[in-house]
């Protein structure tokens, strides 16, 4: 049998599992919202849901408040953005959803003596965070993040004015990276840390479970 496409997978992960699904009315109860009171704090709604993709419209010179004759293009690619990036966003929830089946390696484990407790949470912590880099669209990720960290600090440090570039690292490891701003301190190195520790290592597992999911449905196609 030919293999699924690839955006019959991403499709098929946001759309068939709950978690996913709930995702998705939220994001749809949040644009109706954005129409409905569009002066509203609730109008960034969208935006914010389906971060951090949503946030690359934000540095492109056309979107929903652009005047004049490319008014309807601008907003109609806007809205086909916005639906990428939810479709992406459940298809991550949608990955980690999918159980995984039972393989050798865990009847082999069933076999072998218990290893001592440091070396079972050293185990575990390596296998929750190999999917931030054993693929290239989470490494990709990390790689953006890093660079988004180094010129804040580069503002911050050499050129004594960091004005808005504290922006970048929030837009790159958005939703979560918006958790900095209620951290109890200034200190430039604290904010790195607990955005690319905490925040931007934590979307890369994410990106990282959906391109497993995603290989795995091209290993395995539908019959």
């Amino acid at each position: 049998m030919p293999q699924t496409s690839l955006p019959r997978r991403l499709l098929a992960l946001a759309t068939d599992n709950w978690p996913a699904r709930t995702y998705l009315t939220v994001v749809g109860v949040s644009v109706a919202a954005m129409f409905v009171a569009p002066e509203s704090p609730v109008a960034a709604g969208p935006l914010i849901l389906t971060a951090p993709l949503s946030l690359v419209s934000v540095i492109l010179p056309f979107g929903p408040g652009t005047e004049g004759p490319l008014q309807a293009l601008a907003f109609g690619s806007w809205t086909v953005w916005l639906l990428l990036c939810a479709l992406v966003n459940a298809a991550v929830l949608g990955a980690l959803a999918k159980r995984s089946t039972p393989t050798t390696t865990t009847a082999q484990k069933r076999t072998t003596s218990a290893p001592p407790t440091r070396t079972r949470t050293l185990a575990r912590l390596r296998t929750l965070l190999a999917p931030a880099v054993d693929n290239w669209p989470a490494r990709a990720y990390l790689a953006m993040v890093a660079a988004s960290l180094a010129f804040f600090l580069c503002a911050d440090y050499i050129l004594a004015d960091p004005t808005f570039a504290g922006l970048w690292p929030l837009m790159a490891t958005a939703p979560a990276g918006f958790l900095a701003f209620l951290l109890p301190t200034s200190s430039p190195l604290v904010f790195v840390a607990a955005t690319m520790a905490l925040c931007g290592l934590a979307n890369a597992v994410l990106l990282g479970h959906l391109a497993h999911r995603l290989r795995a449905g091209a290993a395995h196609p539908a019959t």
